[in-house]
């Protein structure tokens, strides 16, 4: 009778997730994610953190799901998925006067939100039945791709994220941790990427390796939201990115929307069109020109380095250098302000902007307005000190 009785309360959670907007739902047990403690262990111990906190600070209680409820006895996993970039328009659909910024995918809509509401709607299920249950999602208290694919929702893929054969890898993750014993009602999804490389191969910074193990001191979506200097010999690389970086997943075959998800229906994807199918930006002249109000009012919702502003404009001059026009009067106003900003952080890579257009005579005129008086850890003094190749423009 409890076996049954556990049943039809799997059939209720499946179908209050379903009814919430949930894409898919597995579950597994709290056991310890064992392997996946030694394997962050292991990549710690050799650097590839790059001082990333999210899943590294804690490992034995982001592998141990009965550490986030006493009492727990499973581990419900759902996935959302939002729009891949190909699905938001061309990027002509809504021309922007100044100069775009690409977004990465997730943050263009609220794809957590949407997760968030089918964890509630699973959780009031688990407590309308007399069960305990916490929600998880978007934190380091669970390795939520490692408790997906053991809750047979994919696989780990060798660009690092959960892959579906359904669903490819456009999907939050979440997860309720809950004092119910449910029935695991799926098997563990074998691995899907066989021979295929064409992630590692689209990774701007060769930050992706044979075996799957992202190095994140080479990974744009980790530099872009890592505290200081963004680093010197990635800045070209970073392109037009003001935030995330989603090739290594558009080239994935299990996202080519011309092809489905079979293996057998495999064709190549270009990096070149990968690139050009990224459609969400935003006007990082714009973003130059914003207050600190107006800037955390706009994109609190990101990661933004210790809440600092100061962050988000250090990457959007580094895609003006990449991408904007030396000639543009909006160009020469913001590198001006740049310049000028009491933030070392800002001032710093307003230079390397400025270079990388061909703008000397800015620099030259803000040095003798005193560029680099506000410097306390050389930031600055190192900015001028380097030599920046300027950007052919048109090239």
């Amino acid at each position: 009778m409890a076996a049954a009785a556990d049943r039809t309360l799997l059939a209720r959670v499946q179908r209050a997730g379903a009814d919430a907007g949930l894409d898919a739902l597995g579950v597994t047990d709290v056991s310890p994610f064992v392997e996946e403690r030694h394997a962050i262990s292991e990549r710690k111990a050799a650097g590839l953190h790059a001082g990333m906190w999210f899943t590294y600070g804690r490992p034995e209680r982001s592998t141990t799901p009965a550490a986030i409820l006493p009492g727990a006895r499973s581990v419900v996993v759902c996935a959302r998925t939002y729009r891949p970039p190909d699905e938001r328009g061309a990027p002509d659909d809504a021309p922007l006067a100044g100069v775009r910024g690409s977004v990465a995918a997730y943050v263009a809509t609220d794809a957590y939100g949407a997760l968030r509401e089918g964890l509630e709607r699973v959780s009031e299920v688990l407590h309308a039945s007399g069960f305990e249950a916490v929600a998880v999602y978007d934190d380091n208290r669970l390795v939520d791709r490692a408790a997906a694919a053991r809750a047979g929702l994919g696989w780990l893929g060798r660009n690092t994220m959960l892959l579906s054969r359904e669903l490819g890898s456009w999907t939050v993750l979440g997860s309720v941790v809950t004092t119910a014993e449910l029935p695991i009602p799926g098997e563990v999804e074998p691995d899907g990427c066989g021979t295929c490389r064409r992630c590692q191969v689209a990774c701007p910074t060769g930050a992706l390796d044979t075996a799957g193990v992202l190095d994140a001191n080479r990974c744009l979506a980790w530099l872009i939201q890592a505290p200081g200097a963004f680093p010197t010999e990635f800045r070209v690389a970073l392109g037009d990115r003001l935030y995330g970086c989603d090739d290594c997943q558009v080239v994935c075959p299990f996202n080519d929307p011309a092809t489905g998800t079979s293996e057998s229906r495999r064709v190549a994807v270009s990096l070149g069109n990968a690139r050009a199918a990224r459609s969400s930006y935003v006007d990082v002249v714009e973003v130059l020109r914003m207050t600190d109000d107006a800037l955390m009012a706009t994109f609190g919702h990101w990661y933004i380095p210790r809440r600092r502003p100061e962050y988000l404009r250090r990457n959007a001059l580094v895609v003006l250098g990449n991408v904007g026009d030396p000639d543009s009067a909006a160009t020469q106003d913001v590198l001006c302000r740049s310049l000028a900003s009491p933030s070392a952080v800002v001032a710093g890579h307003a230079v390397w902007a400025a270079r990388r257009l061909g703008r000397e005579d800015l620099v030259d005129r803000a040095r003798a307005e005193g560029l680099g008086e506000h410097d306390p850890d050389g930031l600055v003094a190192g900015e001028l000190a380097s030599v920046v190749q300027p950007r052919r423009v048109g090239g």
